[in-house]
């Protein structure tokens, strides 16, 4: 009489039930995940672009990490040209240009101020603080010297106006 190995069915039936309660249990144990870390894996990529030799270019790449959003940076150099793709009007450059969820943005805009932007999505080109104010994210001094500033709105045109007022 031959014998029946049931050993390989037995095993598989032992799998099927170990995996089975492995669902059951991590089903069970999974924790809702935080409003703050679903808003951060909402946020979209941040494109920098930057000259490779630029400090402050990177301290507000950390800013704005440190906020919640994916960042890439890009040296580039020749940052003019970035500029008239994007739309940056004359006289209201900085250092580094930035391209997130449709607009730019231009120079040490806060990251509040981007996420501001992106959930009210008004009909524009993007935000910008032109030059570089002493305080501004990335822009910190030593002695928490702040300079008063404004983030523009550019509208489709390249007008400008105040989108947020920063003051010391």
């Amino acid at each position: 009489m031959k014998r029946i190995d049931f050993r390989p069915v037995l095993l598989s039936l032992l799998c099927a039930a170990a995996l089975t309660a492995c669902e059951k249990t991590t089903t069970a144990v999974a924790t809702p995940v935080s409003t703050e870390v679903a808003q951060a894996a909402a946020l979209p990529l941040v494109v920098v672009y930057k000259s490779p030799s630029c400090g402050c270019c990177e301290s507000w790449i950390a800013h704005m990490k440190a906020a919640g959003f994916p960042v890439e940076a890009k040296d580039v150099d020749n940052m003019d040209a970035i500029k008239t793709k994007v739309g940056v009007p004359y006289g209201k450059g900085s250092c580094h240009t930035a391209e997130v969820g449709g607009y730019f943005i231009e120079g040490h805009v806060p990251a509040d101020d981007v996420k501001r932007l992106l959930a009210e999505r008004p009909q524009a080109k993007g935000l910008t603080v032109p030059g570089m104010p002493a305080g501004s994210p990335g822009m910190e001094v030593p002695d928490g010297t702040v300079q008063p500033y404004d983030v523009e709105l550019v509208a489709l045109d390249g007008t400008t106006t105040v989108f947020a007022h920063h003051p010391p």
